[in-house]
């Protein structure tokens, strides 16, 4: 079933958006069962993904022109997410995207030994914040760096890192101090590019999740871990300022891939409900099926229309974080919906490993809980609403 697309692509954007979908058809679909059966990827084959990535011209798709990348605008980044949300983040991972906040690297040492390696896929990085008691809470972190002369020694815990298993270096946020904000302290955070081999830096990966075979989580443990002050990111003591806007643009990204594993949902929903055959006619035909479809289609392109709409007011910069909470917030529980209501067509199959649905339906729930709860978008999106009174 053909969704469109709208914003008016020109012939370039198109051929882009038609690449990375011939790219998850060929490349990355056929390894689909294995990654689901093995909940792992090999080397080898994120080795593959990754060349091939770069020689379809994919990798670092999200990074400026500038220092290499693919210089999309976030409207033609969205439209990328979405078709690649077709497969699993164990596989589509592995077309490189660098957080973009390694833009903030200077100088000569941050830029050689980490910003460029990862757009030329030579390295990987991972994003480190949440904490066992700070997630919804960032701010809330505990993690301590000292300054020891030149260095900082870092002491402290984080939880759900994903990617951290793989990974070459993290992102690290640390408290470095505390200041007077709106009456009380409050913590000042300085982020660090910590390398995953620093002694004192422990990772250890979590297996077991439901969701994304093949992608995993780690904890990272910090014991007087000394990093070069060399190796932060940004200014001491001003993190937030350099995740907020990449956190906040990671939410509409969220949203996209949301889109596109709703699509692919509905399309198998589509395709089921043509060809199963019950009573004498296909079960289609009948409204308790045909009605879920109609509330697929629609709820998938007001999400597509919103997450879209948000990517362009974002290359235009006058996005708000409220509007990225909606796009994802609506995005994420339209494709809770859709998959629910594609396993209750599917009946006893849709919960079977022989067919994707199943799948789907597992890794659609993590889409409500990171990048920020669903709870929590609301609650940005409430505070931007009383806060304009």
């Amino acid at each position: 079933m053909g969704h469109g697309i709208d914003f008016a692509l020109d012939e370039e954007q198109l051929m882009i958006v038609d690449t990375v979908r011939r790219f998850v058809r060929e490349e990355l679909l056929p390894h689909e069962d294995q990654v689901e059966r093995d909940d792992h990827v090999s080397p080898e084959l994120a080795h593959e993904i990754r060349a091939k990535s770069r020689a379809a011209g994919l990798a670092a798709f999200n990074m400026p022109a500038e220092v290499g990348g693919g210089g999309l605008n976030y409207l033609m980044q969205a439209l990328v997410e979405r078709e690649l949300a077709q497969v699993g983040w164990g596989l589509h991972v592995h077309v490189a995207r660098p957080s973009k906040i390694l833009m903030a690297c200077t100088g000569d040492y941050q830029r050689e030994t980490y910003l460029l390696p990862c757009v030329a896929g030579e390295k990987t990085d991972c994003f480190a914040l949440t904490e066992p008691g700070a997630g919804s809470d960032a701010t809330a972190i505990q993690t301590r760096a000292v300054r020891d002369g030149e260095d900082f020694l870092i002491t402290g815990s984080k939880h759900f890192i994903s990617h951290a298993d793989v990974a070459d270096f993290t992102i690290l946020f640390a408290v470095t101090g505390t200041q007077e904000y709106k009456g009380r302290r409050r913590n000042e955070v300085t982020a660090f590019l910590l390398d995953m081999d620093t002694p004192g830096l422990e990772v250890q990966p979590a297996r077991g999740a439901t969701a994304n075979r093949g992608y995993h989580t780690a904890a990272l443990f910090l014991d007087n871990c000394r990093v070069h002050e060399r190796n932060v990111l940004g200014t001491v003591g001003k993190g937030w300022d350099e995740a907020n806007d990449w956190l906040t643009a990671g939410r509409v990204m969220v949203a996209a891939n949301c889109v596109g594993q709703a699509m692919r949902a509905q399309d198998m929903a589509v395709q089921w409900a043509g060809e199963r055959v019950q009573f004498g006619k296909r079960i289609g035909d009948n409204q308790g099926v045909s009605f879920k479809l109609a509330d697929m289609a629609t709820g998938i392109a007001a999400a597509n229309l919103l997450t879209l709409d948000t990517a362009r007011k974002m290359d235009a910069g006058v996005m708000t974080d409220a509007e990225a909470g909606m796009a994802k917030l609506f995005a994420s529980e339209v494709l809770g919906n859709v998959v629910d209501d594609t396993v209750q067509i599917f009946g006893g199959l849709g919960l079977m490993h022989e067919v994707p649905v199943e799948r789907l339906w597992r890794n659609a729930r993590i889409e409500r809980i990171w990048e920020g709860t669903s709870e929590i978008q609301r609650h940005i999106i409430a505070k931007s609403l009383l806060g304009a009174r």
